[in-house]
């Protein structure tokens, strides 16, 4: 299957930025150590091909999905075969104690890569899984980077999202808080970032999820009113790898728009994608009628498709990869631009944010209207509208 095809392009996005510099990006990674962190979802999985094609001497990967680690090695036996350095996985929760003590026995690294998140607008939804989501999205990441700093490592890279910019739910929220503790570590160690698309395909995602309702012979609904912007798994993977090898100190790498990359709405692929595979869209008014439907259109060469406005908290009607009020470097590559950051950051309010959420997390007992509150006292403009209706509540 094309992915650039059915999403609206006919050529890759990084490929002239990637052929000017691959040498050069060859022979660091080739002479370096890397840590992958969350290295088996889309992007890190993505991140660990781009690194281990260019034979780096050591490169170790966590990630708490042992299955999606098995089938990471799997992928990369099969396209790439070996390398002469030292090609480890580990399937560890970085918050754990086992990854401590994995650390301390090793921690020599040059990069450290963190691709670890919890990136659904429907992991919101809930105050138990929002918490779990600013651990990982916040806490974690303070936690690596400080054990980075301690051991001496010479760049940190982690990924942020294009949601970050305005935020328009918690999850882009979270990513915001994150570049924010980013900005005060930066005084002690190199960190560079990346805000991007939306991963075409990417595991969870309602492109991945087209094919899993191809494969259960379901309907395809998607919405007709949200348009986004696409880069491929390997582009996210090449995004990542140049912001961490090349970005200087408080870098955020973007995707610049222009005729290469542009907006196009989750309907428009899903016609796309069944036109690929021999299906003509057959459109629906109701969830019951696309299910009822199932069972006798697929055999006359048509798919039953629920195509809907939004109406669930969190979506943004527009993304934006950098604010009005941000410095870039829009020259130094061709389809790369740099958000260029100085060290600004209120100590007084990441010590508050901090000591909040620890506070909740020790009486085991806390409400989502308190960490709305909490994020709204962090982000004054935070574009954040309760609907009261998330995606878990639709087909």
């Amino acid at each position: 299957m094309n992915i650039l095809k059915l999403i609206g392009r006919d050529k890759e996005l990084f490929s002239e930025d990637l052929s000017k510099h691959e040498k050069e990006l060859s022979e660091i990674v080739s002479s370096s150590s890397f840590l992958v962190i969350g290295g088996a979802g889309s992007i890190g999985q993505a991140v660990t091909k781009e690194i281990f094609k260019r034979n780096p001497r050591k490169l170790h990967v966590v990630d708490i999905s042992e299955n999606n680690m098995v089938e990471l090695v799997r992928d990369i036996r099969s396209s790439f075969g070996y390398i002469d350095g030292d090609f480890q996985t580990f399937a560890l929760d970085i918050g754990s104690i086992e990854y401590d003590a994995f650390w301390n026995a090793d921690g020599n690294y040059d990069y450290v890569l963190n691709l670890s998140a919890l990136k659904h607008v429907r992991s919101e939804k809930d105050p138990y899984t929002l918490m779990r989501m600013i651990d990982v999205n916040i806490f974690n990441t303070e936690k690596t980077i400080q054990q980075s700093i301690n051991r001496g490592i010479k760049k940190y890279f982690c990924v942020s999202t294009d949601k970050a910019a305005n935020p328009a739910n918690m999850m882009g929220a979270s990513k915001r808080i994150m570049e924010m503790y980013l900005m005060k570590y930066s005084q002690e160690i190199n960190i560079s970032t990346a805000r991007f698309a939306n991963v075409a395909f990417s595991d969870g995602s309602l492109l991945h999820g087209f094919n899993q309702r191809i494969q259960k012979r379901q309907p395809i609904v998607a919405p007709n009113d949200v348009r986004r912007y696409f880069v491929t798994p390997q582009e996210s993977g090449e995004l990542c790898l140049m912001s961490c090898i090349f970005g200087d100190n408080r870098n955020i790498f973007f995707p610049k728009l222009n005729e290469d990359l542009h907006m196009i709405t989750f309907s428009e692929i899903a016609v796309k994608y069944l036109s690929n595979i021999g299906y003509e869209p057959f459109l629906c008014k109701t969830e019951d009628e696309a299910r009822q439907l199932m069972e006798s259109l697929p055999q006359k060469g048509k798919w039953p498709c629920l195509f809907t406005a939004s109406d669930t908290t969190g979506e943004k009607d527009f993304e934006e990869f950098f604010t009005e009020n941000e410095s870039l470097e829009l020259d130094r590559f061709v389809n790369l631009g740099i958000v260029k950051n100085d060290p600004v950051f209120d100590d007084t309010k990441l010590q508050h944010f901090t000591s909040t959420i620890n506070k909740l997390r020790l009486q085991k007992k806390w409400t989502k209207v308190e960490i709305v509150k909490l994020f709204f006292e962090m982000i004054p403009n935070f574009d954040y509208l309760e609907k009261g209706k998330f995606l878990d509540a639709k087909m």
